[in-house]
């Protein structure tokens, strides 16, 4: 169910940060693509339209667990990934599952180091994430991996049309607003590279934290 709590004005406000986390890259062939685990299996359905577009040979699945996965996704996000992929038509000799990774770092420190051992050096990366993550994932995979190429991708969703696909605005809004303090704070403790963020963005931003939508906020 909707969330009757959120007004116009908030999800106006919600919209502007939804609008800044993508990167708005326009997908091309890449040597790997990196599907990083979530909640949200709109990674996987991604991951295979795009495989299937012909723009990777290589897909990498990343994840274990969260406390918002574990009930939807209960043996890991990449596992659960990787079978709706095969499902979807991807062959199983083209995906690698990295099951350990509990944070964004990991996804792409772990992803490197299993495609390392697979002889697997890639000098572009294509990174499926959830709508909203994209400019995160990318901010840390510049830190984390430098010498690759990033580019990012999700699932190609209107904001509106998103929130009626999680069923719960508050929620959303609340991970908007975790995944900027993020992208704000992170490049501070050596975990991403800075990221410019527009005056409207951090007033919105400013907003919805005044408004309690901090669910997601780092303590």
């Amino acid at each position: 169910m909707t969330n009757p709590a959120i007004t116009s004005s908030q999800r106006d406000q919600a919209g502007l940060i939804w609008d800044y986390h993508q990167m708005g890259h326009e997908p091309e062939p890449v040597e790997v693509a990196i599907g990083l685990g979530s909640h949200d299996p709109g990674v996987a359905d991604t991951a295979a339209r795009l495989y299937h577009q012909g723009l990777m040979k290589t897909l990498v699945f990343s994840g274990g667990n969260s406390p918002t996965t574990k009930g939807r996704f209960p043996r890991g996000e990449a596992v659960h990934y990787r079978e709706h992929a095969l499902t979807l038509g991807v062959p199983d000799d083209a995906i690698l599952v990295e099951p350990h990774a509990t944070n964004t770092g990991a996804n792409i420190a772990l992803s490197r180091e299993l495609l390392a051992r697979e002889g697997i050096r890639p000098s572009s990366v294509l990174l499926i994430t959830k709508p909203y993550m994209e400019r995160r994932a990318y901010a840390t995979t510049r830190r984390v991996w430098p010498e690759v190429d990033v580019r990012c991708a999700s699932e190609d969703l209107a904001f509106a049309d998103y929130l009626t696909a999680i069923g719960d605005q508050k929620l959303v809004v609340d991970m908007l607003v975790g995944d900027l303090q993020r992208i704000i704070e992170y490049p501070k403790l050596g975990y991403a590279i800075e990221q410019d963020v527009p005056k409207d963005v951090r007033t919105a931003y400013t907003g919805l934290v005044e408004a309690g939508f901090t669910s997601r906020l780092m303590a």
